[in-house]
């Protein structure tokens, strides 16, 4: 990882765990905005919770993102360390929802349809299942 986006630190099972608590949190806060509606927001939302606990694993390696592009950072490393482990389809989706997210909170209101919403929501449940499971076997949570 002799990248300027992705930067050597030291193992922190604190941060790590608290990262996953939060990408938790929202995944619920994803839900109840559905609920209301708000599609672009739910997707926006869903994203954060998978950039969360992407983030999460990395603290558990010891790296952090580093740089502009902190989002493609923890995608890169996903892909790199854990291909495997969470499958390039669901590395794909995130970087799909990445993209997505970023159209819909800068560039283009309401283009999430209720569908979209929907499986980025799932999406989200089925990757931080997988993540769990890992930090789980690592003892991070």
């Amino acid at each position: 990882m002799k990248d300027r986006i992705i930067r050597k630190v030291r193992i922190d099972k604190e941060l790590a765990r608290k990262t996953f608590e939060i990408a938790s949190r929202d995944i619920e806060v994803a839900g109840k905005v559905l609920e209301g509606k708000s599609y672009n927001w739910s997707l926006a939302i869903s994203y954060n919770s998978m950039l969360q606990a992407g983030r999460a694993l990395m603290f558990s390696r010891g790296f952090k993102p580093a740089g502009e592009y902190k989002h493609v950072a923890v995608v890169k490393f996903l892909h790199e360390e854990f291909g495997k482990d969470l499958t390039d389809r669901m590395i794909g989706i995130l970087d799909r929802m990445r993209k997505k997210r970023h159209a819909a909170v800068y560039d283009a209101p309401d283009i999430v349809s209720v569908d979209e919403a929907r499986n980025a929501l799932k999406w989200a449940k089925e990757f931080m299942k997988k993540v769990e499971a890992i930090l789980k076997n690592e003892g991070f949570v």
